[in-house]
């Protein structure tokens, strides 16, 4: 074969797209590429060797037995996607567009990283008998029988996924106490003064809340502390965050943050060429709130892959900047947030903490910028639309929860 009949073959072949990753944002990219029409192979790798499932419902429903599984409901053969399961990536070669894998390099023209997030294990917890962490499907599994047995837990970490872990344990009959060693809640996300009504949620539900109290040591059936306390635990759960799981791309070319992420430019492009990165393995530049985000939740996983696909299906990159979006559901309470409240400069509560609904507002500059609701599903939607529109509030009437927020603008 001529060169340029070489040449030729490769401009007509249809474009290989490998995604590496079979969470939430590696299977939206999939099927949002046929959704946009891309006609060409799509591969979608994934390390577990289970169809690819949904996580929100592992710190739930699977958990307490009431599912057996939270697979997606996608038919991947219908979509011709080549899925490749309980297959490992260990490394990445942009010169020859290539993955390495045990079973043999892997090609591509087009790549998706979209491997997420793992979780932070305890330091001198690793091994040690009874100590888990909830990231996958098999560690909810591993724990089911742990809240069958109606085990004394000792969870480690106040966060987003401690708090939902404990309101399963409690709801299993299990006795929990949660170790933080903050001075409260959801320390490293939400200011004191929002989070701190939150602490009593934990009284509420019959778990133990110990702030300002850090790990010394885990042992089987004690975790001793740096106070000298010894807390009986069946089992020791770790919530203590999550990182980028990218270490697999060290010396492939690929840009990191400090924090481990990718970092992709405004349309979720990667430093190198054909290579795009989506959910919570990547940060973004974000004009709407003038600096990079690493956001690990479900809704960037859904809608990055969007951005990506209409991309790599037209060739034309998109501008992503999303308003962040999360929900929690914990201790009797569907807790939901949108926007990003750092900087700001003004913060209005609607409703008394003490009750069992109430939302808070950040603004800046006299502009929403973030919304927390806590059983107040109507201000979260308009109060999102209205951040998404960046639209100016009034805040007497803001603070007033008798007034909707889409009647507070100016």
């Amino acid at each position: 074969m001529s060169e340029q009949t070489r040449d030729l073959t490769v401009r007509e072949r249809p474009r290989r797209v490998v995604i590496v990753g079979a969470g939430m944002a590696g299977v939206q990219t999939a099927v949002a590429l046929r959704e946009q029409g891309f006609t060409g192979p799509v591969t979608l790798i994934g390390a577990e060797p289970h169809q690819p499932y949904d996580r929100p419902p592992l710190s739930k429903a699977v958990l307490l037995g009431n599912a057996e599984g939270s697979a997606f409901d996608v038919d991947f053969e219908a979509l011709d996607i080549t899925l490749r399961l309980g297959l490992g990536v260990t490394g990445l070669r942009a010169g020859a567009h290539e993955l390495d894998t045990p079973d043999g390099p892997v090609p591509y023209d087009v790549l998706v990283l979209a491997t997420g997030a793992e979780p932070v294990a305890l330091p001198g917890s690793e091994g040690v008998p009874g100590v888990h962490l909830l990231r996958t499907l098999d560690d909810a599994e591993r724990l089911r029988p742990v809240l069958e047995r109606q085990h004394d837990i000792v969870v480690v970490g106040a966060g987003w996924i401690g708090a939902e872990f404990t309101t399963a344990a409690r709801a299993a009959g299990c006795a929990v106490t949660v170790v933080e060693a903050a001075g409260r809640p959801l320390a490293g996300t939400l200011p004191a003064e929002v989070a701190a009504p939150m602490a009593t949620w934990y009284a509420g539900s019959g778990a133990e809340l110990l702030t300002g109290a850090r790990v010394a040591r885990v042992e089987p059936g004690a975790v001793h502390l740096t106070d000298g306390r010894v807390l009986p635990a069946g089992a020791v759960v770790v919530g203590i965050g999550a990182r980028p799981a990218t270490g697999w791309l060290a010396g492939s070319g690929i840009a990191l943050g400090p924090d481990g992420s990718v970092t992709a430019d405004g349309s979720l492009r990667t430093s190198l060429p054909d290579v795009y990165a989506v959910g919570d393995c990547a940060s973004f530049p974000s004009a709407r709130y003038g600096e990079r985000l690493l956001v690990h939740h479900w809704d960037n996983a859904l809608q990055g892959p969007r951005t990506v696909a209409a991309a790599v299906a037209d060739g034309r990159p998109r501008a992503y900047d999303p308003v962040p979006y999360f929900w929690s559901e914990q201790f009797g309470r569907f807790v939901q947030y949108a926007g990003h409240h750092r900087g700001t400069d003004t913060l209005l509560w609607r409703g008394d903490p003490a009750e069992a609904s109430w939302t808070v507002c950040w603004l800046r500059e006299g502009v929403l910028v973030a919304v927390l609701a806590v059983g107040r599903p109507r201000d979260l939607a308009q109060g999102r639309r209205l951040v998404e529109a960046g639209a100016r509030i009034d805040p007497e009437r803001a603070a007033d929860p008798s007034v909707p927020l889409k009647s507070a603008t100016l």
